[in-house]
């Protein structure tokens, strides 16, 4: 199967395959980490399909973290807050506990960097620190999968 697959890959031209890994990177639960394995058991080098992962992932989490600043500033306004549903009063108290580099750094466990990127700006994080701390998540969950599917794939 891998074989098959490789052999489709060898026959996009490179342009293609740096999109189509970049593509994946954007979809939330497959974003950098599935997105570069894929890549590589495609057959690209994991010098292609790490990078491109990446660059997906961070470009849909600055989609979500700028959409969801711009509508906590225009909705938040001078209104008192309102009551947190279960599911995000969970998240907020997992926000509390670990800080802004904590949910980023163990948010993949769990959820997609969008969703975590925006509930964190939501409680009122600093946007620019939600970038940092995402964009080194982001990096650091998709070069150790993509380094482990490429020692994986060289073993099989």
């Amino acid at each position: 199967m891998y074989a098959e697959l490789q052999a489709f890959t060898d026959t996009l031209p490179p342009a293609v395959q740096w999109i189509a890994v970049i593509g994946l990177g954007v979809i939330p639960f497959v974003e950098s980490y599935t997105g570069s394995v894929i890549g590589v058991l495609a057959g690209l080098s994991p010098l292609v399909a790490i990078p491109a992962a990446i660059l997906g992932n961070v470009a849909s989490m600055l989609v979500a973290v700028y959409m969801s600043h711009g509508i906590r500033s225009r909705v938040r306004g001078s209104r008192p807050e309102r009551p947190l549903t279960p599911r995000r009063e969970k998240l907020k108290q997992r926000f509390d506990r670990f800080g802004v580099a904590g949910v980023a750094l163990l948010g993949p466990l769990a959820l997609p960097s969008q969703i975590t990127s925006a509930a964190t700006v939501s409680f009122g994080a600093s946007r620019n620190a939600v970038i940092f701390w995402q964009t080194v998540s982001i990096i650091v969950w998709g070069v150790a999968l993509g380094g482990l599917a490429a020692v994986g794939v060289t073993f099989v």
